[in-house]
């Protein structure tokens, strides 16, 4: 995919659920994988002449895993111009070796989203921006089916009032696979996630769930999404 189509999907996005407003500045939340960086140039590159003037910071936290390298998305942040900024953290030790979580998730999320939400406030900024993409919604809806037995997706925009900041996912049109081919072809620097659990969640089940019924019933996928922005879920209407 090249840039000006993954810029187009994010354009419409933030146009369909106006996620960006004049003067806002947005904390872009980059874990170091091939989702947030692709994030980083679709919103690097709206800026440059989006109607609406807004500025960029890039957060990753680090969890504190020793083997965690983010000099190659230091040196890319540069390159677009984008202040980046590394806030250290113990959530790997809270986690494995204090606690010794069977099921770490839910708590390393939460407390990797106090991390940023301070850090995104510190650096002066109302919005912040997680690069879940078109597979992602979908995984979470049927999820929530699963597990929870309700339909329920996160929204495009959410403000969240514990932390003061609005959360906007621009790449809700965009495909996993288009990622992927965004990424080779830019030879993004991808770091791999050292969680030790990582690829063994319940969320990676629901991806080969999805996969093997789209391959059986070919557009599932396209469903599942309309069903979503169509149903009644809270913040899915688009906005005029």
């Amino acid at each position: 995919m090249k840039l000006q189509r993954l810029m187009g999907f994010a354009r419409r996005a933030i146009d369909d659920y106006s996620m960006i407003n004049d003067g806002d500045k947005i904390a872009i939340g980059v874990s170091g994988g091939k989702d947030s960086l692709t994030l980083l140039y679709a919103l690097s590159g709206l800026r440059r002449f989006y109607p609406k003037s807004f500025d960029l910071e890039a957060i990753t936290v680090d969890a504190g895993y020793k083997e965690s390298d983010f000099s190659g998305v230091k040196k890319l942040c540069d390159e677009l111009n984008i202040n980046y900024t590394v806030v250290e953290t113990d959530i790997a030790d809270i986690l494995f070796e204090q606690r010794k979580e069977s099921n770490p998730c839910s708590l390393c999320a939460k407390l990797r989203k106090g991390a940023f939400n301070t850090k995104a406030k510190e650096l002066g900024c109302n919005k912040k921006a997680y690069a879940h993409h078109n597979d992602d919604v979908i995984e979470t809806m049927l999820m929530s089916l699963l597990y929870e037995g309700r339909f329920h997706c996160f929204s495009p925009v959410t403000y969240l009032d514990r932390a003061g900041i609005t959360l906007i996912r621009p790449l809700i049109y965009v495909d996993e696979k288009d990622i992927i081919n965004f990424n080779k072809a830019n030879q993004l620097p991808v770091v791999k996630n050292p969680c030790p659990i990582d690829g063994y969640t319940k969320r990676e089940f629901t991806k080969q769930l999805i996969k093997t019924l789209d391959n059986d019933n070919p557009g599932l996928r396209g469903r599942l999404f309309t069903a979503i922005r169509e149903g009644k879920i809270p913040g899915w209407r688009i906005t005029d």
